[in-house]
């Protein structure tokens, strides 16, 4: 059966009942319907973080379609509550550009899913829709100023940095000219959209601890110049009130449930490769009040969403994972060994041998964090034991744990030894993790790091418009901000088509852009761009309605 038609025939239990397994009353629910609710962030509760158990999943650079870590992380969640352990796990939302794109839905697959998995991969509780009005609330001020003639601020629109937004993939709207028409219509300029996960104002959600948090985060949001040098920001526009009052049920995290009746707490949605790939810190301190273990995933690889995760949202937050799973798959071991994407169901043991070295990178970053991780091999039909064995070997050769996971197939029946070996770890676990780098550093030294510490490059080159950005960040006095690197997923480079393990390389930062009000930076590097496009077949033929309102195909 596909994911949903086994989603469909899965029995869903309200959500009253969810909260009671946390203790949750029901009397502070805002119910979304039967199976969906908003929780309030009263009931976050700091001591509680402290002592509860953060496990983060993260996974070696992925195939195009990806590892199925999302999967992985609500399979592990059921084991653990199945070996006694209580355990929420906490997750993004999914962005329709994924969803109508290459890889689908994002509430796992299989036996192990979050539900109910349409309304979770559609539209939800609005909260990208609400993250995209406020975003484009701020545009629009932006552009009514310059059109001012009473109240405007001066703004040189040459300088305004700001886009617009919208949930799904359009690669027709990375850059456009507006105000065309006339007068009356506004003034002409260029300017472009970002997909909705890329918006500052969906990073700052997700690093706010509240809404006064968010609303003095939102203000501080660069924006561009007058004609005459002076910065401007959202809060000269006096926006800032409006654009949280738009956000106020947004912030609020979503409660759920897994296909064996277990918590779930979905909430934000940033990509890892354009953005910091992590869902809100106010979902994972929910997740830590209300649980004594938060199973979470950070997007993509450990080198981007797994770094980002910890030099980022962790730093800010005050949070120190206690495990560490990095999902492997066979498959990605044979594309990184060499394998043809369109061959990589065949048993290949040399090409998976030889791809073991994107592991071994990632395995060596996370000893950088001063993290042990657990190895996860995510089980697919066509792996074969004696790549899996291959695997193992190797893995143990290291002296670190590994565990297989059939979560897909099994739900948590399939990973009671993974969640085993994850419990293992968390007893292990000593103090805090290591950063990166400190946010004190330079700008150009935090970029250093990453890219050699994490992705192994010998050095960092920058285009003449990166070090303009530079001296704008500079001058704004931006330099004590985090660094959130946009690149490529596909490898360790800045090159795509560089596999496996790439040596040699220097990553070259082509622009950097200002997230002030986020508290970071993001420098542009390889062809990422920040409004994706849709493959050739998008998965959106595939998805269909029937009379009955019954939806079909959307995996």
């Amino acid at each position: 059966m596909t994911d949903i038609e086994i989603a469909k025939k899965a029995k869903m239990v309200h959500i009253k009942d969810i909260a009671a397994k946390l203790d949750i009353p029901q009397d502070v629910l805002r119910q979304y319907g039967n199976y969906i609710a908003k929780l309030p962030l009263s009931l976050i509760d700091q001591k509680k973080v402290d002592q509860s158990n953060l496990i983060l999943v993260s996974a070696i650079s992925p195939t195009p379609a990806g590892e199925v870590k999302t999967t992985v992380s609500i399979g592990l969640s059921e084991g653990l509550n199945k070996i006694g352990e209580q355990t929420t796990v906490v997750l993004r939302e999914p962005s329709l550009g994924p969803v109508f794109g290459i890889k689908g839905g994002a509430t796992g697959g299989g036996h192990s899913q979050v539900l109910p998995m349409e309304d979770i991969n559609l539209h939800f509780t609005g909260d990208f829709s609400a993250i995209e009005k406020a975003h484009n609330l701020l545009s629009a001020v932006i552009d009514n100023n310059i059109q001012s003639k009473t109240r405007s601020l001066g703004i040189d629109p040459r300088t305004v940095t700001w886009k617009r937004v919208m949930d799904m993939n359009d690669r027709s709207l990375r850059n456009i000219i507006i105000g065309l028409g006339g007068r009356t219509s506004g003034i002409p300029r260029e300017t472009g959209f970002d997909i909705t996960a890329a918006s500052e104002i969906m990073a700052i959600l997700c690093l706010s601890n509240d809404l006064m948090d968010l609303k003095q985060k939102l203000g501080k949001i660069f924006i561009g110049y007058t004609f005459d040098k002076k910065p401007i920001f959202a809060k000269d526009l006096n926006v800032q009130g409006a654009m949280a009052a738009l956000l106020k049920d947004a912030i609020k995290p979503n409660l759920v449930q897994t296909m064996e009746g277990n918590p779930a707490i979905i909430h934000g949605g940033p990509f890892a490769n354009i953005a910091q790939g992590t869902n809100t810190v106010i979902a994972t301190k929910m997740g830590l009040s209300l649980s004594k273990n938060v199973v979470t995933e950070a997007g993509f690889g450990f080198d981007l969403g797994g770094e980002k995760f910890l030099d980022i949202k962790c730093q800010s937050a005050g949070l120190s994972p206690k495990a560490l799973v990095i999902v492997a798959t066979i498959r990605a071991l044979k594309y990184h060994g060499g394998a043809d994407l369109k061959s990589l169901t065949t048993p290949d043991v040399n090409a998976l041998k030889k791809g073991l070295v994107n592991l071994e990178k990632h395995l060596e970053s996370a000893a950088g964090f001063n993290i042990t991780p657990v190895v996860a091999i995510n089980k697919f039909v066509s792996d074969t034991d004696e790549e899996i064995q291959a695997v193992f070997d190797y893995v143990k050769s290291k002296g670190i744990r590994v565990a297989i996971s059939e979560g897909w197939a099994k739900g948590g029946n399939g990973t009671i030894e993974l969640a085993k070996n994850v419990v293992e770890a968390i007893a292990e676990t000593k103090g805090t993790f290591t950063p990166t780098y400190k946010w004190s550093d330079s700008v150009t030294d935090k970029i250093n790091a990453i890219a050699t510490k994490i992705y192994g490059a010998k050095g960092v080159e920058y285009t003449a418009l990166a070090k303009r950005n530079l001296k704008t960040i500079s001058a704004l006095g931006l330099d004590g901000s985090a660094v959130c690197i946009a690149k490529t997923q596909k490898s360790l480079s800045d090159n795509a088509k560089l596999i496996g393990r790439p040596k040699d390389f220097r990553i070259t930062v082509r622009e950097i852009e200002i997230a002030a009000g986020a508290g970071f930076v993001v420098p542009l590097t390889g062809a990422m761009m920040r409004m994706p496009g849709l493959p050739a077949t998008p998965a959106s033929e595939n998805i269909d309605i029937d009379e009955n309102g019954e939806i079909y195909g959307l995996f």
